[in-house]
């Protein structure tokens, strides 16, 4: 059994917001979801319908009430008579069916703009947009910039930080209040910065070390060079040496013969 609330109050001067908030949310089992649609309608004394509002939602533990905040203006309140005797009568109608797997995917949506207004609750205080198309795709540009924030610096391209810097720009000039987020756009391009300025070191010892290596080569071609050269040399003088000591012979011998028929 869900059981909802109705809530109305003015918005400053201009607009009646109304919301419709379950009850009992701590009573319903963990990880609940359900869809509820639901209209708003105002009624004159005699019951005819004035005006409505209708919209269908997925309620969950992060996001147990839903609305339109800015709902119905004074001036339209005034000018069609809405009220009657200082008497204003809404009428709300739900209805509740069971969320399925197709809808997870908005419920991620929903879970992640609930998660950031709790944590960021002054983040819109001064995002007024004309309409909720407006509103809706500036909603997406901020998660998608907080998702793409997200990611490990090093992964992240020139153009990237510079795209994420250009939309937070945008948004900030929308009303949203992200210093939080410039903050850790800034930490992002700073750890980028690092990585790049250690990656040009990293790619600059290994473009010495690949010329220390071709210099090394070199110098190991031409020692080779060298010591087959004075191997080659090295022969040449031990053969010499061996003609040398062997026409010594010879000429030993000779001067021997000589002297021995010299004294015959």
């Amino acid at each position: 059994m869900y059981m909802f609330v109705q809530v109305h109050h003015p918005k400053g001067d201009h607009f009646l917001s109304m919301y419709l908030i379950l009850a009992n949310p701590e009573s319903l089992p963990l990880g609940w979801k359900i869809r509820a649609y639901y209209s708003f309608v105002l009624l004159n004394q005699s019951g005819k319908e004035l005006f409505s509002i209708h919209d269908r939602k997925l309620y969950c533990a992060l996001a147990p009430g839903w609305g339109c905040p800015s709902g119905v203006t004074l001036k339209t309140i005034q000018k069609y008579g809405f009220m009657e005797k200082n008497k204003l009568i809404i009428k709300v109608e739900v209805e509740v069916v069971e969320s399925d797997d197709e809808e997870e995917e908005e419920e991620e949506e929903i879970v992640k703009v609930a998660t950031l207004f709790t944590e960021h609750p002054d983040i819109a205080v001064n995002f007024k947009p004309k309409n909720q198309q407006v509103k809706t795709t500036y909603m997406n540009v901020l998660l998608g910039l907080i998702e793409t924030l997200n990611k490990p610096p090093h992964s992240f391209s020139e153009t990237e930080i510079s795209n994420a810097r250009s939309e937070l720009i945008e948004l900030t000039e929308a009303g949203f209040k992200l210093e939080w987020l410039k903050t850790k756009l800034d930490e992002v391009s700073l750890e980028k910065k690092k990585t790049n300025a250690y990656n040009s070191r990293v790619q600059e010892l290994k473009k010495k070390i690949r010329n220390l290596n071709y210099e090394l080569d070199t110098e190991k071609a031409k020692s080779a060079t060298c010591a087959a050269k004075i191997l080659s040399l090295e022969q040449k003088v031990s053969d010499l040496n061996d003609k040398l000591n062997e026409k010594e012979a010879k000429l030993l011998l000779l001067k021997s013969c000589l002297l021995w028929n010299c004294e015959e």
